[in-house]
């Protein structure tokens, strides 16, 4: 199991793969698979799938969907300087808490992700 450093709802930049020169290569994860350490990001790898109808709400034919990329094609993007960037780790007290928290950091500005 792969420690990932991208967190449903981050923003990312494709760095590799087919939609890494694309128009559109960046977008929100959408869901993250530690075990294999791949992510579904929103417009990216569009894949076509044939579906059979399932029943009268459900009818059949070609959709697009997304499939997963591996989480090491992507850079996570800073919401605060915007631009794709390494994360780091850092800890930051708690208000009120006497435990510390683990952040996730930019590298770039050192602004922190997580609230």
């Amino acid at each position: 199991m792969a420690k990932l450093n991208v967190k449903v709802g981050d923003t990312v930049k494709i760095i590799a793969g087919a939609d890494k020169n694309n128009k559109v290569n960046t977008g929100k994860v959408q869901k993250v698979f530690p075990e294999t350490g791949r992510i579904i990001v929103e417009g990216i790898n569009m894949v076509k799938k044939h579906q059979k109808p399932r029943g009268q709400g459900m009818p059949g034919g070609i959709i697009e969907k997304e499939a997963p990329i591996d989480a090491s094609n992507v850079m996570v993007v800073c919401p605060k300087c915007g631009k794709p960037t390494r994360v780091g780790h850092v800890f930051i007290d708690g208000e009120g808490k006497p435990s510390r928290r683990k952040r996730r950091q930019c590298k770039k500005c050192n602004a922190v992700f997580d609230n």
